[in-house]
């Protein structure tokens, strides 16, 4: 076995048609492993899992969930112990940013969504996963946050909060699940090129300004998160839990 071999396991990672977790599923089967793919979206998920089967053939299947609904979350995860009969590595990575700007404009609808689908969410996952994980003695489970959860801001402060919460979900959780050599950790990626954040990319002014911030130069894509959740999950990381892999091109150095 090598350190980063992932032959026969299975994972799911949310939020994975598109963006970071379309590129930890991809990396993931790269390394080996069965991978579900999940977002809302069936054909999303269908499209993703097909093209990443072209490279490496039966390794996805898709399953859409939206992280919002128990009943689906738990559908998404009977249904994969069906394809596949086990769960060894969960990848909690969808999440919902609902507004840019001050708190004090957000309404409380909008405050209750980023918390329950960024943190109620991931608590139901690994709920559901963690008992066979127990069972088995093993076990693989990371959170997807953020380096706003380090800090304050005067555009994503609801975002903030819920991605530091992130943090100590899963030092609570290192410490409950260890025992059972089940290990929790945390990515806290910077900004990275995707959908969801080019609010804060999309203008060239304000994009310069934030790479000239950086020691690297460069905002993050997708596969620089990738290889962080590939360490997680394999034998590489077996002494590392309630960990936050902070993986920013140098932001809070």
């Amino acid at each position: 076995m090598t350190l980063f071999d992932l032959t026969d396991k299975v994972a799911i990672v949310t939020g994975s048609s598109r963006g970071i977790g379309r590129a930890i599923a991809e990396r993931l089967a790269e390394h080996g492993a069965k991978v579900v793919i999940s977002s809302r979206k069936a054909d999303a998920c269908g499209v993703a899992a097909a093209e990443i089967n072209a490279k490496y053939p039966g390794s996805a299947i898709g399953i859409a969930a939206s992280i919002s609904s128990k009943d689906e979350l738990r559908l998404l995860v009977d249904e994969t112990r069906k394809a596949f009969g086990k769960i060894d590595i969960l990848v909690c990575n969808a999440a919902t940013s609902t507004t840019i700007g001050p708190m004090d404009a957000i309404s409380d609808e909008a405050f209750r969504k980023v918390l329950d689908n960024n943190i109620i969410s991931n608590h139901w996952l690994i709920q559901m996963v963690a008992p066979e994980m127990r069972e088995r003695r093993d076990g693989a489970i990371m959170l997807v946050s953020s380096i706003g959860g380090f800090k304050g801001s005067a555009l994503t402060g609801i975002y903030n909060i819920s991605k530091a919460a992130d943090f100590q979900l899963a030092r609570n959780l290192a410490h409950e699940l260890s025992p059972y050599n089940i290990r929790v950790n945390c990515i806290a990626p910077g900004l990275v090129r995707t959908d969801m954040s080019r609010a804060l990319w999309q203008d060239a002014a304000m994009e310069k300004r934030l790479t000239e911030q950086l020691p690297l130069r460069r905002l993050g894509t997708p596969d620089d998160i990738a290889g962080a959740a590939v360490f997680l999950a394999s034998p590489a990381s077996r002494w590392v839990t309630g960990h936050v892999l902070v993986v920013d091109g140098g932001n809070v150095c």
